[in-house]
């Protein structure tokens, strides 16, 4: 009797979906449609905006007049700028970012005029230590199954060239730096797409290769440990052929701003980064964020986010943005550049360099409005970290308010002699990630460093690399 009333359910659930086996409800039907097309009316101005949209840049007709014209670039306190880099066709603004923080300093320090670390050394060593990361969480995800999400997001995630600060501290620390002339930038550091998806593609070969040999009654961690350092070796040959290869020891002249030559030494990559950088950047640095989806004055750490395998993982304190704020200006009025990263993509105006949310009138256009604030829009995936820069300037007014601030770039010369202007507001609502130095943390912030982090999974889709 059981048995026949599970049949007729069946039989009955079968009859009620259709033969694709999906729910007939729930899809648009005839009326519905009758009443969805009655949202455009055909009308005089229906049709203008129409057939401007359809022939024009929506950007372009979106723009707000009245904001267009309120544009200052005036600021109150602000650092000069040494030089406008350009990352090119690349995603290495985390170490443009960062290498030009250090870059600032040095040539204060030295008295020098034109000067730049080489961008190209570091991201060699940079793509050797993901091919490692990558390699050796496959080693260690060995057992588990190919649908595991953290091995899918291991072979969805084999290398990039994108980043964040642990870079910075990861590779600098560990391989010291070079100057740009040393190690001069190649088509490929300048173009990374096509060395990417290669050695991409050669990590997941090698990375079903070792679960294999895992598998296998030999599959000891010696055995996997020289397999890996076989793979790498691979790896390494093809970074040299597409990156150069770094130097061991180099001779260098450092001049005066007048280009007068002051020393000649001799140094090694990690001599010269003791004598032009010389901080413990692991430990003299705090990664601070503004994400309104997670609980302020909580310590965060993100797995996987980190640039080497024995590197350290992303681990910053979030914070309101107010807060923020204040250890950046006192900064920037200590004359020292910051790491700094944004959803720059957002109501940018990247002919004159601004980014204000008042610039584009987006609802006025379309006849609507998008009202979703900072945490709903990270909620769902509509806004993120995604470019790094260096903050070095803010406007401020007779009461020590920011207006607005100001940005160095890396997309080479432009608007504002290569530099990016945001208002308070877009600051509000885009800054994502600063990173400053400890001196300038509140005491707040030296509280919630003693916490335990709370530790979010390495697919957490807020925590991308910025590019």
């Amino acid at each position: 009797m059981k048995q026949n009333n599970l049949w007729m359910a069946v039989l009955a659930l079968s009859l009620a979906l259709p033969a694709n086996g999906q729910q007939s409800k729930g899809g648009i039907t005839p009326q519905m449609l009758q009443q969805i097309k009655q949202a455009y009316q055909g009308t005089p101005a229906d049709r203008a905006i129409r057939n401007a949209i359809g022939n024009n840049d929506i950007n372009k007709l979106a723009v707000n007049g009245e904001s267009k014209n309120h544009f200052d670039t005036y600021f109150s306190n602000k650092i000069d700028s040494r030089g406008i880099t350009n990352q090119k066709s690349s995603g290495r603004c985390w170490l443009f970012t960062g290498l030009n923080v250090f870059r600032s300093q040095a040539i204060d320090k030295f008295g020098m005029g034109d000067f730049q670390f080489s961008q190209n050394y570091s991201f060699f060593w940079d793509q050797l230590e993901k091919a490692n990361l990558f390699l050796q969480g496959i080693i260690d995800t060995r057992r588990k199954a190919m649908d595991d999400k953290m091995v899918e997001w291991l072979f969805k995630n084999p290398i990039g060239d994108g980043g964040q600060f642990t870079g910075i501290s990861d590779i600098l620390t560990k391989y010291g730096v070079v100057p740009s002339e040393v190690m001069v930038e190649t088509n490929s550091s300048e173009n990374t797409r096509s060395m990417s998806n290669l050695i991409g593609l050669k990590l997941k070969e090698f990375g079903l290769q070792l679960r294999e040999l895992s598998a296998t009654k030999g599959a000891t961690p010696e055995a996997l440990e020289k397999k890996k350092t076989e793979m790498l070796g691979t790896v390494y040959r093809m970074l040299v052929l597409n990156l150069g290869e770094p130097p061991a020891s180099f001779v260098w002249t450092r001049k005066d701003a007048d280009g007068n030559p002051v020393e000649t030494k001799e140094y090694t990559p990690q001599s010269f980064y003791r004598e032009y950088i010389g901080q413990d950047l692991k430990s003299n640095y705090v990664m601070l964020m503004n994400d309104p989806s997670r609980e302020f004055y909580k310590l965060y750490e993100i797995d996987y986010d980190r640039h080497a395998y024995d590197g350290k993982n992303w681990t910053y304190v979030n914070l309101p943005i107010e807060d923020i704020k204040q250890m950046a200006i006192a900064s920037i009025k200590d004359s020292t550049m910051m790491y700094f990263s944004c959803d720059v993509g957002k109501f940018l105006d990247r002919q004159r360099g601004l980014l204000d949310v008042d610039y584009y009138d987006y609802g006025s256009l379309m006849g609507t409005t998008f009202g979703m604030d900072k945490k709903q829009r990270i909620q769902t995936f509509s806004s993120g970290s995604s470019h790094a820069m260096t903050l070095m300037a803010v406007d401020l007014d007779a009461n020590g308010r920011p207006k607005k601030w100001m940005v160095e770039n890396s997309w080479g010369p432009g608007a504002n002699n290569g530099h990016l202007i945001m208002t308070d507001r877009w600051f509000n609502e885009y800054m994502f990630r600063l990173v400053v130095e400890k001196k300038y943390i509140t005491d707040k912030v030296k509280e919630v460093l003693r916490q335990q982090p709370v530790r979010l999974p390495a697919w957490d889709p807020m925590f991308a690399d910025e590019d």
